[in-house]
């Protein structure tokens, strides 16, 4: 347990039996009435952002949330599977809680993983990864980098909109996040 005034961006909180991370935290100290904290949660587990208003000094339940750094190895049907860095245990994640995040995971690439009592909560990829263009169509004679782009399919299969002059076997950046192009390595 904690009160208000220990929560922190990051902290994860036990709320009617569902886990919300803290996003953003405000201590309000209005002229009248008393203070409060007013906070943006979002799920861990289906990514749904809320407001919610908390008095001064509340008591609030806090969740533990392991992290670990594990290496993704394989596709396992509709589970993925990762093997710990540090015990070398491998151990088996839904698709489900991989979510978007499988579009670009390379093999044997470093992720977090937070784990509540066991059982995986979500990922955390790198910011970007460098990877290889698998196909795009051909570039014209003429194309300029300030033009407009084109839809490219990296090695991990995801679809990344790229500029005119990126060929096929390029390797770029890319940012995990939005799936945004960086720039070529």
């Amino acid at each position: 347990m904690a009160t208000t005034n220990d929560l922190k961006n990051g902290l994860v909180l036990n709320l009617d039996g569902q886990l919300w991370t803290v996003v953003e935290f405000q201590h309000v100290k209005p002229g009248k009435g008393g203070a409060f904290v007013r906070t943006t949660l979002k799920n861990v587990l289906n990514g749904k952002v809320v407001d919610k208003t908390f008095n001064a000094g509340t008591k609030v339940e806090t969740a533990t949330v392991d992290k670990r750094t594990m290496q993704y190895l394989y596709a396992d049907g509709e589970d993925f599977v990762f093997m710990d860095s540090e015990s070398y245990d491998q151990i088996n994640v839904p698709g489900a809680t991989v979510g978007d995040a499988a579009k670009y995971l390379l093999d044997n690439a470093e992720v977090t993983i937070g784990f509540h009592e066991g059982t995986a909560l979500y990922i955390e990829l790198p910011t970007s990864i460098e990877v290889e263009v698998t196909y795009t169509e051909p570039g014209m004679q003429g194309d300029r980098s300030t033009g407009g782009t084109k839809p490219a399919e990296v090695a991990t299969g995801a679809s990344v909109p790229v500029p005119l002059f990126v060929n096929i076997g390029d390797k770029i950046k890319v940012d995990t996040r939005d799936g945004r192009y960086l720039g070529r390595v």
